[in-house]
């Protein structure tokens, strides 16, 4: 395979079985939510007619609020696992698709490096100039590519922080708010 668009080619197909695979973990990914949601809502259901049968029974307002804490307690507790599972499941998902990516990334540019040496060596004499200028805006276009992917991992990262931040302010909020019932 010394041919450059062979190499091209093969480096092309190697890519969208990289993507495919990566779309595949996206959607796996996906169906764990659909999973937990589905699971978490019948977990719900089932709770509060449990609940609301119970607050039927309920004779003096005591056992109300007895019954309302009991009830609420609980929930900052699964609300707080429910958040963690679903910051699981994202942070799994987009680790495994950014590994993929970056290592067909570097394979591609590897190939492709391999291409470009090879059009080098059979390029006609005197396309000297014209061949070291091609070189230099290769090499600028593969720095501009590692510098793009080092921004969105450090954009994956500060939203996956983010992310993390924000369902501990909510589940605290949530477990506030049952302390006060």
């Amino acid at each position: 395979m010394n041919n450059p668009a062979e190499q091209i080619m093969a480096a092309n197909k190697a890519n969208m079985e990289a993507f495919e695979a990566a779309f595949k973990k996206a959607f796996t990914g996906a169906e764990k939510l659909v999973e937990l949601n589905m699971a978490a809502s019948k977990a719900i259901m089932s709770e509060s007619f449990s609940h609301a049968k119970a607050s039927m029974a309920v004779k003096t307002p005591q056992e109300f609020m007895t019954l309302q804490t009991g009830f609420v307690q609980p929930m900052a507790e699964k609300s707080t696992a429910y958040f963690q599972h679903v910051q699981s499941i994202a942070t799994e998902g987009s680790a495994d698709v950014t590994k993929q990516i970056e290592a067909k990334m570097a394979e591609a540019q590897k190939a492709f490096g391999a291409s470009v040496e090879q059009l080098v060596k059979s390029a006609p004499a005197g396309s000297e100039a014209a061949v070291a200028a091609f070189q230099n805006a290769l090499s600028n276009s593969q720095k501009a590519v590692e510098s793009a992917q080092a921004s969105i991992k450090k954009a994956t990262e500060a939203a996956q922080s983010n992310f993390a931040v924000a369902t501990k302010q909510t589940t605290d909020m949530v477990k506030k708010a049952a302390k006060a019932v």
